[in-house]
């Protein structure tokens, strides 16, 4: 199967720590960040939530771009369902179908937008509840009642529907067993943080369990991962050390967030067994910052980066998405030494495979 690759688009620099989020949009710098995304080969990028709205800079950034495509972070019930997928489906006409929803219930609640539902439990079971009525939203014409435990609708359509069809696609991430249940039934990617292949491994035969169990087809497997590349494998590893150093400093008197979720309890995990496992996996780079964020890493030459991400396309991952501490230039590096080469790797598999099927 091909793999797709994504990238992220941020209009701050990487190392900041998280006040760095109120700081003035440098709006050439997002230009010039999408455009070497969409010439390095990407197929998208990632916006994430702080800073700006996500939905406005990818309008923004689709206007300055081509072809390259925007994976907007939403946090699902902060707005009404039906604004929503207006707001969407309008947006998905604006940038010429290049965009997918990612949802993001969060590690806890988002008070600075008004969330007040406190238990993440009953978070994802809300957008469960909302991301169902948005996909009727986009894929029915005729108005319909919906009665939910957190929405009530009556007579409710929009009259735009998104120009990519049936609907816009729809991501979501998680480690909790209702995470997996939201996206077995409500998406068509489930994002993952990087982890030990046996753990990878794993969590994917658990979501095809519970795809198996509802009777619906599993959703396709995104892994998160900071790439941090060198020449050889010793000037890697040394500026693998040189940004976890960086990173401590820059998050001095920062009090670690989330550090009891999910995500975050995985990662504490897995770096008490260790801060390098398989290949490349480097676990530091998290546990710098507190863990509980897309912050772990593959580290080596590009040889040791692209068999890294093969092992994972091996367990079932077919979507990387790849991000650096110095986005600009680790956005060319990517596309000069890792996209095309795994792209070609994947077609040489996938064409083996067909042969021994026919044999």
């Amino acid at each position: 199967m091909p793999v797709e690759f994504v990238g992220g688009l941020f209009p701050r620099n990487q190392y900041a720590p998280r006040q760095g989020a109120s700081a003035k949009l440098d709006l050439e710098y997002l230009r010039d960040l999408a455009r070497a995304h969409e010439h390095a080969g990407f197929d998208r990028v990632l916006i994430a939530n702080g800073g700006g709205d996500p939905a406005y800079l990818a309008a923004y950034a689709a206007s300055q771009t081509e072809h390259l495509g925007f994976m907007i972070a939403h946090r699902p019930a902060l707005q009404s369902p039906a604004l929503a997928a207006r707001a969407y489906a309008t947006l998905d006409h604006i940038t010429g179908g290049r965009i997918r929803l990612h949802a993001i219930t969060g590690h806890a609640i988002d008070a600075e937008h008004g969330d007040t539902l406190a238990d993440k439990a009953q978070r994802y079971e809300r957008a469960g509840e909302y991301l169902d009525i948005v996909r009727r939203l986009w894929t029915t014409d005729k108005p319909f009642d919906y009665e939910g435990k957190y929405f009530q609708l009556k007579d409710t359509s929009i009259p735009l529907k998104p120009l990519q069809q049936p609907h816009i696609p729809i991501s979501l991430g998680g480690s909790s067993d209702v995470a997996y249940e939201v996206a077995v039934r409500h998406t068509d990617l489930y994002a993952l943080w990087a982890e030990p292949l046996a753990d990878i491994a794993e969590r994917i035969a658990k979501l095809r369990r519970v795809a198996e169990v509802a009777g619906v087809p599993a959703p396709r497997v995104s892994l998160s991962a900071r790439l941090i590349i060198g020449p050889t494998e010793d000037i890697a590893w040394q500026r693998a050390y040189e940004i976890v150093e960086r990173l401590k400093q820059n998050h001095q008197g920062i009090a670690p967030q989330h550090l009891h979720a999910g995500g975050a309890l995985r990662q504490q995990e897995i770096a008490a067994r260790g801060d390098r496992h398989d290949r490349a996996l480097y676990m530091a780079t998290s546990t710098a910052i507190g863990t509980g964020a897309d912050t772990t890493s593959l580290v080596g030459t590009p040889d040791t980066i692209v068999q890294s991400l093969l092992d994972y396309y091996d367990l079932g991952v077919t979507t990387f998405l790849n991000r650096g501490y110095e986005p600009l230039y680790d956005a060319v590096d990517y596309g000069r030494y890792i996209i095309s080469t795994v792209r070609e790797e994947v077609r040489r598999r996938d064409e083996y495979k067909l042969k021994q099927a026919a044999a």
